[in-house]
């Protein structure tokens, strides 16, 4: 049996420093030249009803980002450029010479330099639908 003068022996004389070492508990991720969707979500943008189709009142007609299509009769244009239409009808699709305002910012932008040349461009069209014909006269006042 070992006694405790014994036990003093084996003991060394100075301080004893314990390290602690912590460790990660997870690990670390490297990053990756290819995401799945480098671009977000994507927009759509375009065409949304073609030429000859049916449309009610506030129907998209086409989302852009630069002047592509313009408005024609009974059409509307949003502020980020959407094209909709302002009553039931059909859509119709023509090409045009457009007359620009070059003071506007959006057209100054998009047209720099080519203020004195022709532009052709896609103007969307509603034409209302026939109206019925039961109008009758109440008073001829």
């Amino acid at each position: 049996m070992i006694s405790l003068n014994n036990l003093k022996n084996f003991l060394p004389t100075s301080n004893v420093v314990t390290n602690c070492i912590r460790n990660a508990s997870k690990k670390t991720s490297g990053s990756t030249k290819n995401p799945k969707n480098p671009h977000g979500r994507p927009k759509h943008r375009g065409w949304k009803r073609q030429d000859g189709s049916t449309v009610t009142y506030g129907t998209i007609l086409a989302t852009q980002t630069k002047p592509r299509f313009f408005p024609g009769l009974n059409v509307g244009f949003g502020r980020n450029g959407t094209i909709f239409a302002m009553t039931n009808g059909k859509v119709y699709v023509t090409c045009e010479k457009v007359d620009l305002n070059f003071d506007h910012g959006w057209i100054q932008r998009f047209f720099s330099g080519r203020s004195g040349h022709t532009i052709y461009k896609k103007y969307f069209n509603v034409i209302p639908e026939k109206q019925h014909n039961r109008f009758r006269l109440v008073d001829e006042n």
